[in-house]
């Protein structure tokens, strides 16, 4: 039997379980009290030494390995009964680490819609700011007053690659029309723009950066390579209480330590719901199965997984200079752009290779479709329940061949490639995270459910027909087409969305956006795990906050909401305290 040990110093102010976007922020705000003594305990590794997270062209290098969760779906009738991998990073900063590095914070009406005190489009929009400083370039026309100008989190335009200017050629030869910096204002549901990245110099900024460098301060403790357990509960007068933390090292030693004033859980859409679930907080009847005794019965916690979907539509070109496939696939490219980055901080590898982007409503599109116009709808809301203010779908081009790693078919012999990519808002398919066991060193059975709504595969299959049609008929793309890639599809000659069917079932995939399993929402929402300020029901002292806490994904990426639930999980803290 492994011994209990308590780690140095084994009381501290706030203990923050997990070291990824919002953890790191929601530490290193709360340390900005210096009489505040804060512990962050993260699974992984620091990623001080991980240059593949540095170097933002390398991010895919992080998966399938030990800073990877490695975490596969159960098999989904939507898409073929297949398996998707849905990697995270498992270290100091977590997906900040990992991700696309993009700054698409959504549409300000995605955080209306959440219906909750504090959490309006605005309010959101400015926290995700806070975060922020943002780096302007002399070619791009930014919204000066919705950036930040004094957050850790460093950001600048990305320059784009000749396939890319071609691209938003077409997007605005078919008809939307160009917004540089509306990623940025969230006000624009139909148009393209220049989305900012995570990136500073040729070197990723992650969310680390709230706690190292020059934000470490002598009352924040960093314990890397530790696995959270379960919350410690303890019965008061006051009812229950979140007293401590149990964990493992990675020696395999249990230790534990106490938390004065709050456990904030910060494990991500995945792992948070499991500690919770550890911890005796969810449903009775699953816990019971799983011999867990049960301290507070939330049906919520694990419910409500969401995910943005997403299908890679590739095309080969034969004219050269034009996507940057000879930087990274040609002769000694990779080698040469490797060298680059690591002398001067420039080359392909100093950037994460996506090019334009853009949002887009299928309204019209859709008009005469019996499915989409018999199901019901809200006033004023399509059938997806999204207003005329909220884009249906994200589009952008890849500027080289590459993607998730079942696309290994790499364009060699001087070979050219690029994707377009539709990803679907909104999506009606619910999926759920349990427990395989209570056993914390074993991950969560995780099933998105993807495309089991049917509206969902109508809208995606819809959105890459129109990705299909700008590329062929934009006059940026239109002539420089020679066929697909891989050359077996023929994704030029598809005309019907009831072709496109067979390959979003076969090819659609994560976009790494998961969230919404630990969910807040009003006192009479029984599916709700939180209330408005991001406090466990029925346990004192014990906040959830990171993406898992979203009612509704956002119609964008997930990076910059979860800054801004860190940001405003912390403000929340500190109000209390």
């Amino acid at each position: 039997m492994v011994a209990v040990r308590e780690i140095e110093t084994d009381t501290y102010d706030y203990v923050v379980c997990g070291g990824g976007t919002a953890g790191c922020v929601i530490a290193g705000r709360l340390a900005e009290n210096l009489n505040a003594t804060v512990l962050i305990l993260e699974a992984g590794q620091n990623n001080v030494d991980l240059e593949n997270v540095h170097m933002p062209g390398s991010w895919s290098n992080n998966f399938d390995s030990v800073t990877d969760w490695n975490i596969v779906t159960e098999p989904m009738p939507g898409v073929d009964d297949r398996r998707v991998k849905c990697s995270r990073g498992r270290f100091l900063g977590g997906c900040s680490g990992v991700n696309g590095t993009l700054c698409i914070r959504g549409i300000k009406q995605d955080y209306d819609d959440w219906e909750m005190q504090g959490w309006s489009g605005d309010e959101m929009f400015k926290y995700m700011a806070k975060a922020e400083t943002f780096h302007g370039k002399d070619r791009f026309h930014a919204s000066d007053k919705d950036h930040g100008y004094s957050g850790p989190l460093h950001t600048e335009p990305h320059e784009l690659a000749p396939i890319s200017e071609l691209v938003k050629q077409s997007l605005i030869d078919q008809g939307l029309l160009w917004h540089e910096d509306m990623f940025t204002t969230g006000e624009t549901p139909q148009g393209c723009g220049n989305a900012t990245r995570t990136v500073h110099q040729g070197l990723r900024s992650t969310a680390a950066d709230f706690i190292t460098k020059g934000y470490r301060g002598d009352n924040i403790t960093i314990k890397t390579d530790v696995t959270v357990n379960n919350v410690v509960l303890s019965d008061t007068a006051e009812g229950l209480q979140a007293s401590g933390v149990s964990f493992t090292l990675k020696s395999g030693e249990i230790g534990a330590v106490k938390a004065r004033k709050e456990v904030i859980v910060s494990a991500g859409a995945y792992c948070s719901p499991a500690i919770l679930l550890r911890s005796g907080i969810g449903a009775k009847s699953e816990l019971e199965k799983l011999g867990i005794p049960c301290n507070v019965d939330l049906p919520g916690v694990g419910q409500n997984l969401m995910d943005h979907v997403l299908a890679f539509v590739f095309y080969e070109t034969e004219k050269e200079g034009l996507t940057n496939d000879h930087l990274a696939y040609h002769g000694d490219g990779l080698a040469s752009s490797y060298k680059l980055w690591k002398e001067q901080k420039t080359g392909v590898l100093s950037t994460f290779p996506f090019g334009t982007f853009a949002y887009a409503r299928l309204d019209q599109r859709l008009k005469d479709d019996p499915l989409w116009v018999g199901s019901p709808r809200r006033d004023g809301r399509d059938p997806m329940d999204l207003t005329p203010r909220q884009p249906n779908l994200e589009f952008w081009n890849t500027e080289l061949y590459g993607g998730p790693k079942q696309f290994v078919d790499f364009p060699i012999n001087k070979k050219h490639a690029f994707a377009m990519c539709t990803l679907l808002f909104n999506a009606r398919s619910r999926g759920t995270v349990s427990l395989k066991s209570a056993e914390p060193m074993e991950n969560p059975i995780v099933d998105h459910n993807y495309l089991a709504d049917p509206l969902d595969l109508l809208v995606l299959s819809e959105g890459c027909r129109y990705a299909n049609e700008i590329v062929m008929n934009g006059k940026g793309t239109k002539d420089i087409i020679k066929g697909s890639w891989p050359p077996e599809l023929t994704h030029h000659s598809y005309t019907t969305r009831e072709q496109w069917v067979p390959y979003v079932k076969q090819q659609a995939t994560t976009c790494y956006h998961a969230a919404g399993t630990c969910k807040m929402g009003k006192a009479d929402d029984p599916s709700a795990v939180l209330d408005e300020k991001l406090r466990v029901r029925g346990v004192k002292g014990l906040r959830v906050a990171d993406v898992s806490i979203m009612p509704l994904l956002n119609s964008g990426h997930t990076q910059m909401p979860a800054y801004g639930i860190g940001e405003k999980a912390a403000d929340l803290i500190k109000a209390d305290a």
